[in-house]
């Protein structure tokens, strides 16, 4: 199993931003966010200092990525 990296809320917008989600708006400290094409996932991200390693796992798995895939998007 690859190791994760530590990533902030924001961080983790930014880059499923890479590959077509947009902000869909905020609830208090949860970022929402839709994919622009159908059909259009929706994610809930933590907009913590660090997001704990299992929800980040469930959000990549949630957008259809692998784990490796989400890193190099991170660059």
């Amino acid at each position: 199993m690859i190791k994760l990296p530590v990533v902030s809320g924001k961080g983790v917008e930014k880059a499923f931003q890479k590959i077509g989600y947009l902000f869909d708006h905020q609830t208090g400290s949860h970022i929402i966010v839709r994919h622009q094409h159908p059909p259009h996932r929706r994610l809930t991200i933590p907009n913590h200092k660090e997001v704990a390693k299992g929800t980040l796992r469930s959000l990549i798995r949630e957008s259809g990525l692998t784990v490796e895939e989400f890193i190099a998007l991170l660059r």
